[in-house]
């Protein structure tokens, strides 16, 4: 089995809006979760989803997934303190349901840009290696800093890369790593993060362009103005 674990746990600080979390903002009238969802929704290989939802609005996405017919998920929990504890709540729902040797892809729920071939990139680069990290090549320099004031480090661009999602695992192995961090008391940022702090050997996987996180004000407009330009691709054929 391959299911999809999408954690749409956060507030949405940085975003600074008052009305409502920014998966639940809209483009062209349809939430920004209901994008994400809808990839993993259409892809043949999925068959369930589990979705970590701030528990104030879990009645609101309940109606959203009947209005959209989203059929494939199974369970909707509540969103922990950090994007950590939420990918753990998560991974704790599937129990009922997932064995060790399923496949789980873990993604942002505001992550909306990624298509079908990703997610069977990831699907086919865990059976082949184990487990299947997202990343994009480093577009610009990066520069490591000790004290947050000089230079200390300046890595070669053509080594660096950025870590996105989905991020996928074997059931077991990811479950198993994220039961040991609750023993240990260790909150990683994201679960690429949690396999290294483990030495975990992790296989890389390319993105597609534009696989954007939508977390400030200006990646919600971009995001939109980048869904108008694939709009006018079907309707013009440009």
């Amino acid at each position: 089995m391959v299911v999809a674990l999408i954690f749409a746990g956060g507030t949405g600080k940085r975003m600074n809006i008052r009305s409502k979390p920014k998966q639940f903002l809209e483009i062209h009238g349809k939430p920004v979760i209901i994008y994400t969802l809808e990839h993993f929704e259409y892809h043949e290989g999925i068959e369930g989803m589990v979705v970590v939802c701030v528990e104030e609005y879990i009645e609101e996405l309940k109606g959203l997934l009947r209005r959209f017919d989203i059929t494939k998920v199974r369970r909707i929990v509540p969103g922990g303190a950090t994007g950590h504890d939420s990918i753990y709540q998560g991974l704790l729902a599937m129990e009922e349901f997932v064995q060790k040797d399923d496949i789980v892809l873990i993604h942002d729920g505001v992550r909306p840009l990624i298509n079908e071939e990703l997610i069977t990139l990831n699907i086919d680069a865990v059976k082949e290696y184990g487990n299947a990290i997202t990343c994009e090549a480093a577009r610009e320099s990066q520069i490591r800093s000790l004290d947050g004031r000089t230079v200390s480090e300046m890595p070669p661009r053509d080594q660096m890369y950025t870590a996105k999602a989905p991020q996928s695992f074997y059931y077991g192995d990811i479950r198993s790593l994220y039961g040991r961090a609750e023993e240990d008391g260790i909150k990683s940022i994201d679960s690429a993060h949690l396999c290294s702090l483990y030495h975990r050997e992790l296989h890389m996987v390319k993105s597609t362009s534009n696989n954007m996180k939508i977390t400030e004000p200006a990646d919600f407009y971009i995001c939109r103005a980048l869904y108008d330009a694939l709009e006018g691709q079907q309707v013009f054929g440009l």
